[in-house]
């Protein structure tokens, strides 16, 4: 059965604090695609933001960002003594650093609560507490603050290494871990929560979880021999990607490089714990950057563009002998975009993963105005365009008046002939035999720039902001396209 996704970020559900949380949009939102017909719901990472407010630079790779949690499940749970105050409810871009002051009294005053009703005596508290993600991820979060939210490896010498040597706490920095344990509690159980009821409505949720990890992450530091680093602390080799499609100097993203022979010696335990967790949190995980498995492009630290770098081989077919081993219910999928080496593509499908093919990378690089579909198989997933690229109006509306004509002309001739060139462009995708068709939300909602939601290479304001103000228009459009979805499903 062939299905369709839509990819939404929670960041860009509607809510009454100004981001997308896990409380009543959420459940409306899976509503809305149990209603379209809808069956993959795709996220992007869910982890603590960290520099630019990027979801690919996180804190940790288990925690989720406290910012998603619902204040009012909070209150309805009794945590909070009133209803929270409306903070930026219609608002179509996410400012993240006025959300997390809006919110903070409210998550001390539900911990205050929390305790006060024993709660955090319960089992089901202290055992989520014991995990060592958790245990260290709270301590990681109360060094930071205490090192004024420098980056980890410019702290104090004794917090730098404090996972080796686990000094006693300070009562100001025990009491910040329990809280920030306490608010990853409270993101779990309303996630799981989300997770369930989509679930029970027959939609499964696409994770995402990135290759790399950020530097000023636990990871790294409770973990700092799985990473090529210095005597201090700091990246040796940083990765990203040389001089491509979306950048003359390539991307630079500053994440650690793995130090692969360690990870060898330890049988990979940090991809079978880390790919191992989010197969709970998700029925689908996406790997960003699946290409690293096989090569990787290692860049001097000290170079400022990525232009500067070798190819290295990653030994992706041990690591992934093993995740497919130990780890046999976990549906992996590859983000195989991009230029890559045949062996890439090999690698993807020794192990039958779904790759990835964009509509409008398609159309470019291809030198044709649509891709073929008939030399689309069904292992795939298609897309009108992911989080990285122009939207598809977008890119629609900055190609010339006669490649404009000779695209409308294609879909004329493909028999797509209804409905404004987006409803084409989508019903023409939505015919592919590929067995996943995802959309994202902005181009469902026909947006241009304003849907815009990174521009690779760049950091910080606008990207990862769009916001979603409510769900009016949504639900319009979604409407019109529930009868081809409802027939991609028959196929």
């Amino acid at each position: 059965m062939r299905q369709t996704g839509i990819l939404m970020p929670v960041s860009s559900l509607p809510s009454r604090t100004g981001i997308g949380e896990l409380g009543p949009a959420a459940y409306r939102w899976i509503e809305m695609m149990k209603e379209s017909g809808a069956g993959i719901w795709q996220i992007l990472p869910l982890n603590p933001v960290g520099y630019g407010n990027s979801p690919y630079q996180p804190y940790s790779s288990y925690a989720g960002d406290e910012l998603y949690i619902s204040l009012d499940v909070l209150f309805q749970e009794g945590l909070l003594k009133e209803q929270p105050e409306v903070f930026r409810e219609k608002a179509v871009r996410v400012d993240y650093d006025a959300v997390r002051a809006f919110k903070l009294p409210y998550f001390k005053e539900a911990w205050q609560s929390f305790r006060e009703q024993g709660l955090d005596q319960k089992e089901e508290f202290r055992t989520f507490a014991r995990q060592e993600w958790a245990l260290e991820y709270g301590v990681f979060r109360a060094l930071k603050i205490s090192n004024g939210g420098t980056c980890w490896n410019e702290w104090k010498e004794e917090d730098k290494n404090w996972t080796k040597t686990r000094r006693e706490l300070t009562a100001p920095e025990k009491e910040e871990a329990d809280f920030q344990v306490f608010l990853q509690y409270m993101f779990f159980c309303q996630w799981m929560k989300v997770k369930k009821t989509a679930n029970e409505n027959g939609i499964r949720i696409m994770g995402d979880v990135p290759f790399y990890v950020g530097v000023d992450s636990v990871d790294v530091w409770g973990g700092k021999d799985n990473f090529l680093l210095d005597t201090d602390g700091r990246p040796i080799f940083i990765a990203g990607v040389p001089p491509d499609y979306f950048s003359e100097t390539g991307q630079r993203w500053g994440n650690p490089i793995y130090d692969w022979d360690y990870m060898k010696e330890q049988g990979y335990q940090f991809w079978l714990d880390r790919i191992g967790y989010s197969g709970k949190l998700f029925d689908i995980v996406r790997i960003d950057h699946f290409r690293a498995f096989d090569t990787y492009w290692k860049i001097p630290a000290s170079c400022p563009t990525a232009v500067e770098g070798d190819w290295i081989e990653a030994p992706g077919y041990e690591v992934l002998d093993l995740l497919t081993e130990k780890l046999p219910g976990v549906e992996l999928v590859a983000e195989d975009l991009g230029d890559l080496r045949p062996e890439v593509l090999t690698l993807k499908e020794h192990y039958h993963l779904k790759g990835m093919k964009i509509l409008v990378f398609s159309i470019e690089t291809g030198g044709k105005y649509a891709c073929d579909i008939s030399e689309d198989t069904e292992n795939m997933i298609i897309y009108t365009g992911t989080h990285d690229n122009d939207t598809l109006m977008e890119w629609y509306g900055n190609l010339s008046p006669a490649a404009r004509r000779k695209v409308r002309r294609f879909l004329k001739k493909e028999g797509c002939r209804a409905g404004s060139v987006k409803d084409r462009l989508i019903a023409y995708l939505l015919h592919s035999p590929a067995q996943y068709a995802i959309i994202p939300m902005q181009d469902i909602l026909g947006l241009g720039r304003e849907g815009h939601m990174n521009t690779p290479g760049t950091v910080g304001s606008p990207n990862w902001e769009w916001h979603m103000p409510d769900f009016d228009r949504a639900g319009r459009e979604l409407a019109g396209y529930r009868k081809l979805i409802q027939a991609r499903k028959e196929v």
